[in-house]
């Protein structure tokens, strides 16, 4: 994977600007005490993370966008192992698949929301 795009840095949970800071102060996803924690700063390249006030909020539309897809998935996946099921089956598989996938689902959508907003800089990687 190239480390100057976007991918990477969305992957690794690094910084959207030198790729190097972590954008998260714990590695693990579920660790429920700390995996929503975010340093205000990168590390590396001082970047701040949060661009402005309620700039959190437009990542709520990724992460809603990521469970419709995540819901779809699972779905379809449920159907091709059990295509004779009942509808509660379903709406019961997809809500626990949500819920286990809610701390990678808030991170991604968090991370993919960064990236949009700001670019690698190669200068500052240094």
């Amino acid at each position: 994977m190239n480390k100057e795009s976007k991918m990477y840095s969305i992957l690794k949970e690094k910084c959207p600007v030198c790729h190097k800071g972590n954008a998260f102060i714990s590695t693990k996803k579920y660790d429920l005490k700390t995996f929503h924690k975010m340093p205000i700063r990168c590390e590396h390249c001082n970047h701040k993370f949060e661009i402005e006030g309620g700039f959190w909020q437009g990542a709520m539309y990724v992460s809603y966008g990521l469970t419709v897809a995540f819901s779809i998935a699972t779905f379809v996946i449920t159907y091709l192992i059990y295509p004779e099921t009942d509808a509660w089956y379903y709406i019961i598989i997809i809500s626990l698949v949500s819920l286990f996938l809610a701390p990678v689902n808030y991170r991604f959508s968090r991370m993919i929301w960064m990236n949009i907003f700001s670019s690698y800089n190669p200068e500052k990687a240094k």
